[in-house]
C-alpha cells in the first residue's frame, strides 16, 4: 500500500481471488484475476450473469493477452466457477493486448461476439496487420527524433515490429459497437458506457446504478487505477497529440457518479474513493508538468531527456518506451498550451524550451 492507496478504502483488502478462480463482488459480478508477462503483473476481468434471447450465460469484460498460460486459467475459470454457464459476448474496454488478446479466442469456442467502440476496434485492427504497430523501424525513428541514442533501446524497439500481434494475433471480424451512453441490459440490470480518452482511442468503463446492488458499480478499465496512473502516451501515428489533456478531461467525468461507487478496475484491487482517486490522479500530473516546466526553464528538453526527470528508477526497454510516449504526453499538453515552444536542434532532435 502507499498514501494514495490509504485514503481509499478496498472491501477485501488484500484478499485476492485465487489462480483460476473467480470471485463474486456483487449479485451476478465476479472478478477474475490473470497474470501478465510484463512489470505490471495482473489484470482483472469481470465476468457478469447474464440472459439473451432467453439464453443463460456470462457476459465477459476484457479478456487477458493471447498466451498459453492465460488459455489455460480460462480453462480454470471455464470449469471451476461459470456454472457449467457459456459466455455469451465479449465486452472490451478498450484494444491494449491485456484487454482484447484472448477476444477471438473465446468468440471462437463460444460463439460469443465482440463488443468495442469503432475506434478501439479499427485501431486494433490495423495493430495486427500493420508490419510497424508499437515498433519497428517507424518508431525508433520517432524516438530517435525525440532523443533516444541509445543504440540497444533503438534495436530493441526495431525488433518489436510484431509487439501487439504477438498478444493479439487475430481481432474478430465482425463486432457490436459501444458508444458514450449507451445503455447495455445485462443480467436484467442496465450499464451505462462512459467513454474516455488518452489511454486508448475510445475507452468504454461500463456504470451501474441498479436499486437491486448494494451500491453502484463502475468498471472503469484503465481509466481509473488505485495506485498507479495508467500510461498516457504519444504515440508515432499521431505525433503531436495532446493525450494528457484528454485524459484529465475524461476523468472528470466519474466526478458526477455517487461517491460511495464500488470501483472494479483493470489493475489493483476494487476500491471506494471514485472522487479522491480523481482529485488524486489530477494531483499526480499536476506535479509531473510541474517538473517538466521546471526543468525546460532551466534549459530545452528532449522528450529522453524529460524520462530522467519523471522517471527516478531504472527502467528496461519495455518500461522506457512508455516512459517516452508519457514523458511527450507531458511536453505535448504544455506545448499546446502555450508554456512550452518547440523547436528541432542541430542534431534533429526536437526539444521543448519555457517560453
Amino acid at each position: 500500500m502507499n498514501a494514495h492507496e490509504d485514503a481509499l478504502h478496498h472491501p477485501w483488502g488484500q484478499d485476492l481471488p485465487a489462480p483460476g478462480r473467480a470471485r463474486e463482488v456483487a449479485p451476478g459480478v465476479s472478478w477474475v484475476r490473470m497474470g501478465l508477462p510484463f512489470a505490471l503483473d495482473h489484470i482483472n476481468l469481470w465476468m457478469l450473469r447474464d440472459e439473451i434471447a432467453g439464453r443463460a450465460g456470462w457476459s465477459v469484460v476484457d479478456t487477458c493477452v493471447d498466451q498459453a498460460e492465460s488459455r489455460k486459467q480460462w480453462d480454470e475459470v471455464i470449469a471451476t466457477s461459470m456454472q457449467g454457464l457459456p459466455v455469451l459476448r465479449v465486452l472490451a474496454t478498450h484494444m491494449h493486448p491485456d484487454h482484447l488478446g484472448l477476444a477471438h479466442w473465446l468468440g471462437d469456442r463460444f460463439g460469443a461476439p465482440l463488443w468495442i467502440s469503432t475506434s478501439d476496434y479499427l485501431m486494433a485492427r490495423l495493430a495486427v496487420h500493420q508490419q510497424d504497430a508499437y515498433g519497428g523501424q517507424a518508431t525508433a525513428e520517432f524516438f530517435s527524433r525525440h532523443g533516444v541514442q541509445d543504440p540497444q533501446v533503438l534495436a530493441a524497439v526495431i525488433a518489436r515490429k510484431d509487439y501487439y500481434a504477438r498478444m493479439v494475433p487475430r481481432v474478430p471480424v465482425h463486432y457490436k459497437r459501444l458508444q458514450d451512453g449507451q445503455q447495455l441490459e445485462i443480467g436484467g440490470v442496465q450499464w451505462r458506457c462512459i467513454s474516455g480518452y488518452g489511454h486508448a482511442p475510445e475507452h468504454m468503463a461500463l456504470y451501474c446504478e441498479d436499486p437491486g446492488l448494494p451500491q453502484p458499480l463502475l468498471i472503469s478499465g484503465d481509466m481509473v487505477l488505485p495506485r498507479i496512473s495508467t500510461n498516457i502516451s504519444v504515440y508515432e501515428n499521431e505525433p503531436e497529440g495532446n493525450p494528457l489533456q484528454l485524459f484529465l478531461q475524461s476523468i472528470d467525468k466519474f466526478l458526477s457518479l455517487p461517491a460511495h461507487t464500488l470501483v472494479l478496475p483493470s489493475h489493483g484491487k476494487p476500491f471506494v474513493g471514485l472522487h479522491e482517486r480523481v482529485r488524486q490522479l489530477h494531483q499526480h500530473h499536476q506535479d509531473r508538468l510541474g517538473e517538466v516546466i521546471q526543468a525546460c526553464q532551466a534549459q530545452p528538453q528532449s522528450a529522453s531527456d524529460v524520462v530522467k526527470v519523471m522517471f527516478k528508477r531504472s527502467l528496461d526497454v519495455h518500461q522506457t518506451t512508455f516512459a517516452l510516449g508519457e514523458s511527450l504526453a507531458h511536453l505535448h499538453l504544455l506545448w499546446h498550451a502555450g508554456r512550452l515552444d518547440r523547436h528541432t536542434d542541430d542534431h534533429g532532435v526536437l526539444r521543448f524550451a519555457a517560453t
